[in-house]
């Protein structure tokens, strides 16, 4: 199928949401929740209490791999039904309200130069919505890159690109979390060399590849490939996600989601979660990579809270998660780019400060960035 087939389907306003009429499917020794158990919706399974199994040895860069039909055993959630979906057409809430749109004015937007980034620095600039420039052990990475003013079936962007193009240093790696137009954008990647290193979920090497880019990794859950950095390797773990994935009529899951557990050579370590909504996946990752210095986690697109919990977290999951994962810090993003469901703009960005400040976590810890703004990462 051609990019100019896939853009003419309409799949963002069809964002997977539960009905609570599908039986989910788990993975094998996936237990349901116990009655009573909170913060879970069906279909997750508590993280154990038992050591971290060592992690994975890396595996090749370029590897090909075959990989099953579809990935829906891998859902946390059901699939949205003839019955939500005729209801969100009848409430009409994937946008904010009118008496809203006014607060578009005040989304923080500040770019300014990167930060500068030697072999030991671990550095990120927010382009906007999950785009990330991560500089991490010499190495700049991209994530989920969308410098495209409008993607398909939402309107424009509210905020320009926080880092112009041309800015950009060379590109050492792309990390894809999944396949959705508001991640995976094929206008951007075709900015890139075509030896730019992709490195996606399982079963999206052949879109890629199609598109002629001949340096390309996919990974399953918990797997892991490293790349060549001046103080040693950078290793890129693909982490699960409670998401799913689609592009056009016919290839529901075909394809896997999740997000990034990045380390520099001296250990430090970023998660990039890209989609996810919220659920026991966070303790596990957190409990298999102890150390976590930094989440990338996403706070916009939860209104409305029927709809899309199980795939998107609000302001007040997003900081529950980063306290799961073990991260010390939290970089808040999906949100002041795209208006994709009916919050009013500037909601997520008060919500999430007020609950960070109930956990009584330092102030400076939250790296609640205006698009286009940078951090880096003390050195421990």
């Amino acid at each position: 199928m051609t990019e100019q087939t896939e853009r003419s389907v309409a799949e963002h306003a069809l964002t997977a949401v539960p009905d609570g009429t599908v039986p989910v499917e788990r993975a094998p020794g996936e237990r349901a929740p116990a009655a009573g158990e909170a913060g879970q919706a069906p279909g997750f399974a508590a993280a154990p209490s038992t050591a971290p199994p060592p992690l994975t040895e890396p595996r090749p860069l370029g590897e090909p791999r075959t990989w099953p039909r579809d990935f829906t055993d891998r859902l946390t959630a059901p699939l949205p039904g003839v019955r939500a979906l005729a209801r969100i057409a009848r409430e009409g809430k994937l946008r904010p309200a009118e008496e809203a749109m006014g607060q578009i004015q005040d989304l923080p937007f500040a770019p300014g130069p990167l930060p500068p980034a030697g072999p030991g620095t671990v550095a990120l600039t927010w382009a906007g919505h999950a785009s990330w420039v991560v500089r991490i052990g010499g190495l700049t990475v991209l994530t989920d890159p969308v410098w495209s003013r409008k993607i398909l079936g939402t309107p424009p962007r509210v905020t320009p690109v926080g880092v112009r193009w041309e800015d950009l240093p060379p590109v050492d790696a792309v990390v894809i979390s999944h396949n959705h137009y508001d991640h995976l954008d094929a206008p951007t990647l075709k900015r890139l060399p075509r030896t730019t290193p992709l490195l996606l979920p399982a079963g999206l090497a052949p879109w890629a590849r199609r598109r002629g880019f001949t340096q390309v990794t996919e990974l399953d859950w918990w797997e892991a490939v490293e790349l060549p950095a001046p103080e040693g390797p950078v290793r890129f773990d693909f982490v699960p996600a409670h998401h799913w994935s689609k592009r056009t009529l016919v290839d529901t899951c075909r394809t896997l989601w999740g997000g990034w557990l990045l380390t520099a050579p001296d250990g430090r370590r970023v998660h990039f979660a890209g989609d996810t909504g919220y659920g026991h996946w966070f303790e596990e990752i957190g409990r298999r990579y102890p150390g976590i210095d930094l989440a990338l986690l996403p706070i916009g697109a939860y209104d409305p809270r029927w709809m899309l919990r199980p795939v998107h977290t609000d302001p007040e999951e997003a900081v529950r998660a980063c306290q799961d994962v073990g991260a010390r810090v939290l970089a808040p993003m999906h949100w002041s780019t795209f208006l994709l469901s009916g919050e009013p703009p500037m909601e997520p960005l008060h919500r999430v400060r007020a609950a960070w400040a109930a956990t009584g976590r330092p102030r400076d810890d939250l790296w609640d960035l205006p698009v286009g703004a940078s951090r880096v990462l003390p050195v421990p």
